[in-house]
């Protein structure tokens, strides 16, 4: 995981999601991918996918359950995890969790 980006345009205006309960900003790169950086309040929510994505957890927990698992796995600062195109995927956030989206497709 970088600790920074370089030669990015941000976009100003933010993404804001279940009532203020996860909040990004999006970045783009020259080559044409995109990320997002967020932070997410404790809560539990539940994300469709586009694009297979990235999630890196640069801090805080939170437990995860994956399209196709029956069970939940908790996932802390420093972990990432993978999620295929077109799913869902569900988090149960219990500390302030801040993340890097990675858009994959």
């Amino acid at each position: 995981m970088s600790d920074q980006f370089t030669n990015v345009t941000v976009i100003k205006k933010a993404n804001v999601y279940f009532d203020g309960g996860v909040v990004s900003r999006t970045v783009l790169f020259p080559d044409g991918t995109k990320k997002t950086l967020g932070i997410m309040q404790p809560g539990e929510y539940t994300f469709d996918t586009g694009a297979p994505e990235l999630m890196e957890i640069l801090s805080g927990e939170l437990d995860l359950k994956l399209p196709g698992s029956k069970e939940w796995r908790k996932v802390t600062g420093g972990e990432s995890f993978e999620v295929p195109s077109h799913s869902e995927f569900r988090m149960k956030v219990s500390s302030l969790t801040d993340y890097c989206c990675s858009f994959l497709g």
